[in-house]
């Protein structure tokens, strides 16, 4: 990810809406998108594009890492930023005014089911999008690099 080369929004128009303000306030009106339900801004670049695309996701923390669930609402497929993550897993992430650089794992087995716990409380419907889909959904973490 280079300086300068565009980033290509969200095209659900409320998502990019949502990634526009976050991005012109440094975080200060999107960070916290609903009451104790913070958000941050990743970057990752596209698997057959090359382009970079951004989103915004619900976040949690396990020590320094950041955690993000590809659920896309239960869908059957996997989100495409997880498939970018999958082809590359470098990306650019802002929390709130801060932005980093990241390197993303999925969560273990071993460590998924405390880590899901830890989303789950965050964002209860989590649980529902997990039931209404036969595909495993990940938690992914993001390590700062």
């Amino acid at each position: 990810m280079t300086a300068g080369e565009q980033v290509l929004d969200s095209p659900a128009s409320w998502v990019a809406e949502h990634i526009h303000r976050y991005v012109a306030t440094d975080g200060a009106e999107g960070h916290e998108w609903r009451p104790g339900v913070f958000t941050l801004l990743l970057t990752t670049r596209g698997r057959r594009s090359g382009a970079l695309r951004r989103t915004a996701l619900i976040y949690g923390r396990d020590g320094d890492d950041y955690l993000v669930v590809a659920s896309q609402g239960g869908a059957p497929r996997h989100p495409a930023w997880y498939l970018n993550l999958l082809a590359d897993p470098r990306a650019e992430v802002q929390v709130g005014a801060e932005r980093f650089t990241a390197r993303a794992r999925i969560a273990t087995p071993e460590e998924k089911p405390r880590m899901w716990e830890t989303m789950a409380k965050i964002w209860p419907a989590y649980d529902d999008y997990q039931a209404r889909t036969d595909r495993e959904i990940p938690v992914v973490v993001l390590e700062r690099v």
